[in-house]
């Protein structure tokens, strides 16, 4: 009996051994070098509205917007101002804003009016900024334009 009970003693600490696995992939918490390369773009800041120009003869709309990535400015792929009738609740008109060469962060267009679906007299407009990165992730942010109204 004394025989088979010290066996067992000694067989213990085997049968409740755990095993332990040491993961040595980078991570945030443990590698400040670390990039996370499915980071979504951030639109810091928007901003739209329209004016008079009395060369052209027209209001102008502009829409900009400043986008960064944490994966690097260059990683933003598009941006859009999606313009929406608060009113009716209804899609006016959608452009295309241009990445800026000095600042890769900023991104702009304008527009002559007579060219969209816009109308600088009304005050009734929301524009959704909307930033696309290469993953396919996204982020928006809504303004209200500056208008003659």
């Amino acid at each position: 009996m004394t025989r088979s009970l010290l066996t067992a003693i000694t067989l213990l600490p085997l049968a409740t051994a755990c095993t332990i696995t040491v993961d040595d992939s980078p991570h945030p918490n443990h590698n400040p070098s670390y990039v996370d390369y499915e980071d979504p773009p951030l639109i810091e800041w928007a901003d739209s509205g329209c004016y008079w120009d009395s060369y052209y003869g027209d209001y102008i709309w502009w829409f900009e917007a400043d986008v960064i990535d944490p994966d690097g400015a260059f990683d933003v792929a598009e941006v859009f101002a999606d313009v929406y009738d608060d009113f009716y609740g209804e899609w006016v008109d959608t452009f295309e804003l241009l990445q800026e060469s000095p600042n890769p962060a900023n991104w702009f267009s304008d527009w002559m009016e007579f060219s969209t679906w816009l109308d600088c007299s009304y005050g009734g407009y929301t524009v959704e900024f909307v930033a696309y990165d290469f993953d396919d992730n996204v982020d928006v942010l809504d303004v209200v334009p500056y208008t003659e109204y």
